[in-house]
């Protein structure tokens, strides 16, 4: 039995560690979120609470571009800032995505009810993630070693 599961995990190890480490990411992010809205800033204030998402977006793509660099692709290209710029490109891209997705279902579609945003939310999250997972392995750390 366990050496079954070590074949599954050498099997797909790139795909579960990319996994723990996007919920890693998911922490990181809203951890930073709320430590800037209930210590530094005020989710009252409109300014406050978009420069809180924003602060906890870049946090959490820096992390995700430094563990997806060393432990999800082992990444030896050596021009780290062009990977890294890549990186952000494709994270914003994915950013987009989601908010295509919820504006198209939610808005333009109205399905608006609670249920309907908690559906559309995780379906886009499926989309970003598969997505950032895809430029990530064909054309981020695609110069990566092979493993």
């Amino acid at each position: 039995m366990i050496n079954k599961i070590l074949g599954l995990y050498k099997k797909y190890k790139e795909i579960i560690l990319y996994l723990i480490f996007g919920v890693l990411t998911t922490i990181v992010s809203l951890g930073t979120k709320y430590i800037l809205l209930f210590i530094f800033l005020d989710a009252k204030n409109p300014i406050q609470l978009q420069t809180s998402i924003v602060i906890s977006w870049m946090i959490a793509v820096i992390f995700a571009y430094v563990t997806n660099r060393i432990y999800v692709f082992n990444s030896t290209n050596k021009n780290k800032i062009k990977e890294f710029i890549s990186f952000i490109i494709a994270r914003i891209s994915t950013l987009l995505l989601e908010m295509l997705i919820m504006w198209f279902f939610v808005t333009l579609l109205k399905l608006n009810s609670d249920l309907y945003v908690v559906i559309f939310t995780l379906i886009s999250q499926v989309a970003v993630v598969v997505a950032n997972y895809i430029f990530s392995k064909l054309f981020i750390f695609k110069n990566s070693e092979d493993k």
